[in-house]
């Protein structure tokens, strides 16, 4: 007793394995040109136009365009097949990737933190700015606005946790744009202390980014469990295989944007072990095409069929 099924979605789950590299690839080089061309023209103007916030502006999306390099680098590396060293392939290299994006981004809020404080304390000290600072920070602003909806849309399309943080790293970087804008227009208007304020609060917004990124990243690699609902779609996709009579004890744990499962599947106990193990071939099989599923452990219990419980001989005394 054999169940054979044919691999109808093996090619569509290659083809977007391949769409993923290559639009995470693609997204981030935009990244990289943009953020290349706003660090040149921000400190440039900065220091020339006399505006700390355009510099400090500046330095931040020097930041970004590290944590592209990091996504970047870990792109290439994650999709390296499985060996000896790593029989499960190298997809935690995006978790570890989003840990150092997240604390990137830590450390930079916290540096905000610190110079707006430090610009509190001593308001009188900022320079009045040229009017051209102005405009360099709301062009910074739109372009990376801009660049943080095209980032996500890639990243939620392809499925990509380190897309999504470096995409909220521009959206950040963005946020201190706005600050630099309104602390220059407060600098021409005859309010200094509004830049040191309103970096001070993007700066609480940025940490909290931050940490918030290094977190959970943190728990996917202590092997967290996906959310219950796509626990559920596993489970009823087990549940769907011939021959499976229940399922059970379905755990799982991340890997990078992938998941290892482990899981216990019910088969007839009155057929032979080589069904038995035919059944538990096609549930992983079809786990594996309909999911994002690295690998599939199955155990196979017996099943008993409740209707012919009572045909059972009672066990002798």
């Amino acid at each position: 007793m054999k169940f054979t099924e044919l691999s109808e979605d093996s090619e569509d789950a290659t083809h977007t394995s391949a769409e993923r590299a290559s639009a995470a690839a693609r997204s981030t080089w935009v990244s990289v040109g943009v953020n290349l061309v706003l660090t040149a023209t921000q400190i440039a103007v900065g220091v020339a136009a006399k505006s700390q916030g355009l510099v400090a502006d500046g330095i931040h999306s020097l930041s970004d365009l590290v944590a592209d390099f990091v996504v970047l680098f870990a792109g290439h590396h994650s999709r390296k097949d499985a060996d000896v060293d790593h029989p499960y392939g190298h997809q935690r290299f995006e978790t570890a990737a989003s840990l150092v994006l997240g604390t990137l981004l830590l450390v930079v809020g916290v540096g905000m933190l610190w110079s707006a404080v430090r610009k509190l304390e001593a308001p009188e000290t900022v320079a009045t700015v040229h009017v051209a600072a102005l405009w360099v920070a709301a062009g910074a602003l739109i372009a990376k606005e801009t660049l943080f909806r095209y980032m996500l849309a890639v990243a939620k399309r392809v499925k990509s946790s380190m897309l999504v943080a470096n995409a909220w790293h521009a959206r950040s970087d963005a946020a201190s744009s706005l600050v630099v804008g309104i602390g220059i227009v407060g600098n021409l208007a005859g309010y200094p202390i509004l830049d040191p304020i309103a970096a001070l609060i993007v700066g609480v917004m940025v940490t909290r980014m931050g940490w918030g990124f290094g977190w959970d990243a943190l728990h996917d690699l202590m092997d967290r469990a996906v959310d219950e609902q796509e626990v559920t779609a596993i489970r009823e996709t087990l549940l769907r295989t011939p021959g499976v009579s229940g399922v059970h004890d379905v755990r799982t744990r991340k890997m990078g944007d992938m998941i290892v499962v482990d899981a216990h599947i019910e088969v007839d106990a009155n057929i032979t072990v080589e069904a038995g193990h035919d059944i538990a071939v096609m549930a992983r099989a079809r786990v594996l095409q309909r999911h994002r599923v690295l690998n599939l452990m199955t155990h196979v219990d017996p099943w008993h069929r409740p209707d012919l419980d009572h045909a059972r001989a009672p066990a002798r005394v």
